[in-house]
């Protein structure tokens, strides 16, 4: 049989199923073993339970065992929808020959302890900013005008000459749909792992969420990596997408982890058009990155950073505004890619993420 053919099944068994021998998402052997054993003490209990309670029991464990299974298979069906939509965007670009995986990580009870540990300090912090930034999203007002009414804000003496005393504008209201939306790309590449830019990245990946959650503002927070194997050349990690909004999503971005290469211009592209797609006034695109971007089959360089100008235009055209947060070496080289006005210096890790909020209270 031939070899390639035979690879290219696979990759595409690994589309559909998520099969693939890439990376390990989610579970351990010891955590499967501790589900096990969890799952065999349960229907122990449960069997003691319902020769006490009786049927009550029984359909109560069954209800809940099929809410779990429901979950599980909305997951799955979700994951698949971002793989479709993925490759769809990507395909009349430079990157459409990229053998490309959408992961949707679930979370450990050790995700959830590291989740209290991290923001035990951050959140109130981030609960003050909310709570000054509330009351200006709630008294909104558009600075849309309507004319020709007999009362309103603005007298407009053009309207003189018509003779039916509609000489007032009257503000229209607010719209419906929400005057922000926010993504996060978060890199991550190796090098992520030095001087605590990891932690860094992940503090303000709850930092943000948690703000967004609070003002009611739709968010999507992805991670990707390159160059896993020869069928993952490009990993994307949806941690939390304002499509299937889910609490547990927090726990979630704990997964936020320093894998390999970096292709940021087709992970910009990916969310961008997300974005872009999205109802609100202003979208905006935050990158969190440490380096120039870098992956195998030549993307590095100028081609790269071509490829990232040229991404940026397209959607900036679209309404997205795209900004960088720079917390590695590469600093000048990343600030030249962004340009002027889309590249934040970030010097002090440990003010990072209430930076972040702040700036990103600015466009409401």
């Amino acid at each position: 049989m031939d070899v390639t053919t035979s690879e290219e099944l696979e990759y595409k068994e690994a589309q559909t199923d998520d099969n693939v021998e890439g990376i390990a998402l989610v579970k351990s052997t010891e955590s499967d073993e501790n589900s096990s054993n969890q799952s065999i003490h349960f229907d122990k209990s449960e069997e003691g339970i319902r020769s006490e309670f009786g049927d009550h029991v029984s359909f109560a464990v069954s209800t809940e065992q099929n809410k779990e299974a429901q979950n599980k298979q909305n997951e799955k069906a979700f994951r698949k929808q971002l793989n479709k939509e993925a490759r769809e965007i990507v395909a009349h670009s430079i990157h459409n020959n990229v053998k490309l995986i959408v992961h949707r990580p679930d979370y450990t009870p050790e995700n959830q302890k590291e989740y209290e540990s991290m923001s035990k300090n951050l959140l109130p912090v981030i609960r003050e900013i909310a709570r000054k930034t509330i009351p200006l999203i709630e008294h909104e007002i558009s600075t849309d005008f309507a004319g020709r009414h007999y009362y309103g804000n603005q007298f407009r003496a053009e309207s003189l000459g018509y003779l039916d005393f509609r000489y007032f504008s009257r503000k229209l209201p607010p719209s419906d749909s929400p005057s922000l939306v926010v993504g996060v790309r978060v890199d991550e590449s190796k090098s992520m792992i030095a001087a605590g830019r990891l932690e860094a990245a992940k503090r303000a990946a709850i930092a943000i969420y948690e703000f967004c959650m609070l003002c009611d503002i739709p968010v999507l927070i992805s991670g990707d990596t390159a160059d896993v194997s020869r069928l993952e050349q490009m990993s994307i990690f949806s941690y939390a997408d304002f499509a299937k909004p889910d609490r547990r999503d927090r726990y979630r971005l704990m997964g936020i982890s320093a894998r390999n290469n970096n292709r940021d211009g087709m992970a910009l592209r990916i969310m961008a058009d997300r974005l872009a797609g999205a109802e609100g006034q202003t979208k905006l695109l935050i990158s969190i990155s440490d380096g120039q971007p870098k992956a195998m089959e030549s993307y590095t360089g100028e081609a790269a950073a071509q490829d990232m100008k040229q991404t940026m235009a397209e959607f900036e055209r679209k309404g997205v505004r795209f900004v960088a947060a720079a917390i590695g070496q590469d600093k000048e080289i990343i600030g030249s890619i962004y340009g002027d006005g889309r590249f934040l210096n970030i010097t002090d890790l440990n003010r990072f993420p209430a930076e972040m909020v702040r700036y990103i209270s600015r466009y409401l």
